[in-house]
């Protein structure tokens, strides 16, 4: 039991520290809110983790930047970054994560059920994440679908489908336990 619990530490260590180097695949854009890996990052988590774990594996990487470790986009970290305008997305990366396990577990991890899992997580980092925008600068809906959703989506549909691929691939050789 105890060898267990060491391996689901170091599988939540180990998301946290993936969702880490994804962050710092990141292309700026004009909107203020950087086109990065690390949702991808995130979906795996949930992939390869339970649902408990999936979200302990994300709220570690959010407490790493937090006390200023340059997980975040740009190698940037401090709580600052959580409550700027764009913290919003990070926040919700632990509801994500265990939104695609809670997916997996309830539909199973085929591809088409895992990819819909990571759609319906896609969507909470939508509305938290733009929520969280419209609140801290005061611009409205359409102004903030504008800068942070529309421009994201194509791209955010590529790695659903990339990671969906993947986790459907590579969740066999890890066992999922809370």
């Amino acid at each position: 039991m105890e060898r267990m619990k060491t391996k689901n530490l170091a599988f939540c260590a180990l998301m946290a520290a993936v969702t880490a180097v994804c962050a710092q695949i990141s292309i700026p854009l004009p909107g203020g809110v950087p086109l990065t890996l690390s949702v991808a990052a995130v979906y795996l988590s949930g992939a390869f983790l339970g649902p408990g774990l999936a979200f302990a594996s994300q709220l570690v990487y959010l407490l790493l930047g937090a006390f200023g470790l340059p997980v975040f986009a740009g190698f940037s970290g401090s709580l600052g970054v959580l409550l700027g305008s764009t913290g919003g997305y990070l926040l919700v990366y632990p509801l994500m994560a265990a939104a695609v396990a809670l997916g997996r577990r309830l539909w199973g991890g085929k591809l088409p059920s895992l990819a819909a899992s990571m759609l319906i997580a896609l969507l909470l980092c939508y509305a938290g994440g733009t929520a969280w925008f419209m609140a801290v600068t005061q611009k409205s809906l359409a102004v903030s679908l504008a800068a942070c959703v529309f421009p994201f989506v194509p791209v955010d549909l590529c790695k659903i489908a990339l990671a969906s691929a993947v986790g459907s691939r590579l969740a066999v050789f890890t066992e999922r336990a809370d």
